[in-house]
């Protein structure tokens, strides 16, 4: 679309290959200079904040840590990239990580689950590293009828909520489906809880249906000045009873049993 053409940032032209760490470098700088993107990230991690009572105290790691800056929120998360990506405290795969059995209080994840190629390796590594009563804190895309038209039609990555729980195997960026958080915590909730029972779904919320739209996220420019972001997020609590119809982002909260 000649639209979107002009409202694509000019220094995302050139990236050929996300899973390359170059393009997480340039995803940071464009995060950090975005007043309207960052603001809408320091309300996701306020989100994980307060999904852990005295996170102060806590042993928490944050998977797939990107561009992001959890630390300016939360100091004593512990940041982490399947890329060697500069500024991250550890690199790993969440498909076998490096802490001991029952060592963790909470992992966040900020659209990270939806490119795993191996959900279920996840959970048993999850229930394996956390603590009786940690938890699992997630934002990914929601399946709503608004974010099904945005994600189809202006996203890059696979939205497809028929499939199934696997994803054929690219890079660790480039492979992903949107629908997946879906599918495994909604449409396959049975299953999973059946797989699954030290994991207990606290929290499954659709929200946010515009604000990150207006940000520009990390391709386009920014469609309104940053100053706004105050007025759009009023905007969306107004809205919030149809969030289950145009929400584009689901918060899911998974406890393990104590």
């Amino acid at each position: 679309m000649a639209i979107l053409d002009w409202l694509k940032l000019p220094e995302t032209k050139n990236i050929k290959d996300l899973d390359d760490p170059s393009a997480t470098l340039l995803h940071r700088e464009i995060l950090l200079k975005k007043t309207f993107l960052k603001k809408f990230y320091e309300d996701v991690y306020r989100q994980f904040k307060n999904a852990v009572e005295k996170s102060e105290t806590k042993t928490l790691v944050e998977i797939g840590s990107g561009g992001g800056f959890i630390k300016d929120v939360m100091p004593n998360v512990i940041t982490s990239e399947i890329l060697n990506i500069p500024g991250v405290d550890k690199v790993f795969s969440a498909m076998e990580m490096p802490f001991k059995d029952e060592s963790v209080d909470a992992f966040f994840m900020l659209d990270v689950l939806h490119h795993f190629g191996e959900p279920r390796r996840f959970f048993k590594e999850a229930i394996r590293c956390l603590k009786p009563g940690g938890r699992i804190v997630m934002i990914e895309p929601a399946n709503t009828s608004w974010a099904r038209f945005v994600y189809r039609n202006f996203h890059h990555e696979t939205f497809d909520p028929k499939a199934g729980w696997g994803l054929e195997k690219t890079g660790p960026l480039t492979q992903g489906n949107g629908a997946m958080p879906w599918i495994i915590f909604c449409r396959d909730k049975n299953i999973f809880e059946r797989e699954f029972p030290d994991l207990k779904i606290i929290t499954i919320r659709n929200h946010t249906p515009f604000s990150y739209l207006l940000s520009g996220g990390f391709t386009l420019r920014q469609l309104v000045p940053g100053f706004c972001y105050p007025a759009a997020r009023a905007m969306e609590y107004l809205l919030s009873p149809a969030n289950n119809l145009i929400g584009m982002f689901m918060t899911i909260i998974l406890e393990k049993a104590k």
